[in-house]
């Protein structure tokens, strides 16, 4: 594994630098971004089950998961989309930024396709009881919904999920091959019961999914 150094002559540290080493944009790479959802970049948000939020405040930075049925964003107008906060640990970091520091991007992933699409923008938390209901799954409600307004749409080419095969069924990995989430809590808390925590996810999985 070669060695990984930091600064000296060998760190990137000036936009001036970064240019240099990369040249220039490419044309394509600029049209494709918009301040508004166009119909074309509708249709690839309504096909949509999963997104990455990524969000960051004075305490630190969040990248979450985000997944439901298609179309769990959804879109309000060509300025707006909404994301219900369904049910987790509690740990709020997404929230928690979003109160200190609006700033919020949304990557996109419809499975089987290439391309990748972002959202940038402003949010704010909503608790209207009407909202709220409008995400209604299972009979459970979200405690909030985020409200996201928008700044720049765009999306990113194939690249990175075909180098990846990230679609690939031949490369896929059986969950065993990894620590379970129980294994991996008990080396990091003495006395955790981490069997007894794998052994009872499923059914405490169906229980909290929303």
């Amino acid at each position: 594994m070669a060695k990984v150094s930091t600064g000296g002559e060998h760190t990137i540290d000036s936009i001036d630098a970064l240019e240099a080493l990369y040249g220039p944009v490419n044309p394509n790479a600029l049209i494709k971004e918009i301040d508004h959802i166009s119909d074309h970049y509708r249709a690839f948000i309504e096909k949509s089950p999963f997104a990455l939020v990524a969000t960051v405040a004075e305490e630190g930075l969040d990248c979450s998961p985000r997944g439901d049925p298609p179309g769990f964003v959804r879109v309000v107008d060509e300025k707006t989309v909404v994301l219900p906060d369904r049910r987790g640990n509690n740990r709020l970091d997404t929230l928690k930024n979003i109160v200190r520091d609006p700033r919020i991007s949304l990557l996109f992933l419809v499975p089987g396709v290439g391309e990748t699409l972002r959202i940038n923008g402003t949010a704010t938390l909503s608790t209207d009881p009407e909202l709220c209901a409008s995400f209604e799954m299972q009979g459970k409600l979200p405690r909030c919904v985020i409200v996201i307004s928008v700044g720049s749409v765009y999306f990113q080419c194939q690249k990175a999920l075909v180098r990846s095969k990230l679609w690939d069924p031949d490369v896929q990995i059986e969950r065993k091959e990894l620590p379970s989430t129980g294994t991996m809590l008990q080396a990091m808390a003495e006395g955790f019961d981490g069997k007894a925590y794998d052994d009872e996810y499923p059914e405490r999985l169906k229980k909290t999914m929303y």
